[in-house]
């Protein structure tokens, strides 16, 4: 009787988790259908339905099918790949302050795009507010931004591994390492020219207005694979909330979980920053909501981050591009200015509870 009420009980606690899985799709959804509506361009729903059957005006398919469409998905898959990153930082080195942003890993990435527009010539600017950033090359950009941010993530890696390493030395770590590559950054926009310059100020206000059909192809396929490995290790990142010697004691291989689980989140950052520039906040903040409602279980936690991620980046680009309309501002200015006092909110909360 007794195990009985216990697999009752646990079947409800496990459904509430499916229930509130299900609850982020619904708003997913509802959020994309009000990105498509939404806008300094007025579309109705009857326009929105009427290019689903071919049955709209040429400038309204415009808007919808090759501006707001690749930006709304684009705003999805960043939001998804930007907080999963986070929550597997989190549980890999067991820091609650764990991001692509605070680990300075944004930063690296930042100075890699840099790298390659200045020194590469990668990038170009066009005259024009629709889409005055051209990446040349986005392969050359993405590749740059990618192994910089290694540099970083390897210099984390190894210092979570040295014996006495404590979070706080981790996080402080990151932020010198932030500050490393912003100086970078700065010295290359030194030397470079007046296009080349203006071409790395706008790209890194992160912003999704940039995105196109041909930037997230490339975005869904890395995307897709980070997200594959992540789901694959959510066994091995409860293990390591519970120790590294517990987790070895379950077979996992701890230096392979952490080294993979790193470099795979630096990629996910990476072509994010590449294509849309620096997005703060929302690896940091998303996965500690989320673990609030959802709780610790990496078999949930991973899933409902990356809904809720692209939830969270998806509305704030539709404020951003809507709140002082026709102008549309960067949706990486909103997301500071939300995160800053969210995430304090949670560490003012969570202070003396345990969480932290």
């Amino acid at each position: 009787m007794e195990t009985a009420q216990l697999e009752k009980q646990y079947s409800r606690h496990i459904g509430r988790k499916h229930t509130l899985i299900a609850i982020l799709l619904i708003l997913l959804v509802i959020s994309a259908i009000a990105g498509m509506v939404l806008g300094s361009a007025e579309v109705g729903w009857k326009a929105m339905v009427e290019t689903l059957g071919s049955q709209a005006s040429a400038i309204e398919q415009q808007i919808i099918v090759n501006i707001r469409l690749p930006r709304i998905l684009s705003a999805i898959i960043t939001g998804a790949a930007l907080a999963v990153s986070g929550a597997a930082m989190q549980s890999i080195l067991k820091n609650p302050l764990g991001s692509p942003f605070t680990l300075g890993i944004s930063n690296a990435a930042a100075f890699g795009a840099a790298f390659a527009v200045i020194i590469l010539g990668a990038g170009t600017t066009q005259s024009g507010s629709a889409n005055p950033v051209i990446l040349n090359n986005p392969y050359a950009v993405t590749a740059s931004a990618f192994l910089w941010s290694l540099v970083s993530t390897g210099i984390i890696f190894l210092l979570a591994r040295y014996k006495g390493a404590t979070p706080e030395v981790m996080i402080l770590t990151g932020i010198i390492l932030g500050s490393l590559f912003s100086a970078g950054m700065t010295a290359l926009q030194y030397f470079g020219d007046d296009i080349e310059i203006s071409t790395v100020v706008f790209w890194t206000f992160g912003d999704i207005g940039r995105a196109s059909w041909r930037d997230f192809n490339i975005l869904l396929l890395v995307v897709i694979a980070a997200m594959v490995i992540f789901i694959r290790n959510r066994w091995n990142y409860n293990a390591l909330d519970a120790g590294d010697e517990v987790a070895k004691s379950l077979g996992v291989n701890v230096e392979r979980t952490r080294l993979v689980g790193m470099v795979t989140a630096s990629l996910a950052t990476a072509i994010a920053v590449s294509f849309f520039g620096i997005i703060a906040f929302v690896g940091l903040v998303v996965p500690h909501i989320v673990r609030r409602l959802i709780g610790g279980d990496e078999r949930y936690l991973i899933p409902a981050s990356a809904i809720f991620g692209g939830v969270f980046l998806l509305v704030s680009d539709i404020v951003a591009r809507t709140i002082v309309a026709p102008v549309v501002l960067p949706v990486g200015i909103l997301t500071s200015f939300l995160g800053a006092p969210l995430f304090l909110y949670l560490l003012i909360k969570g202070i003396g509870k345990g969480y932290w």
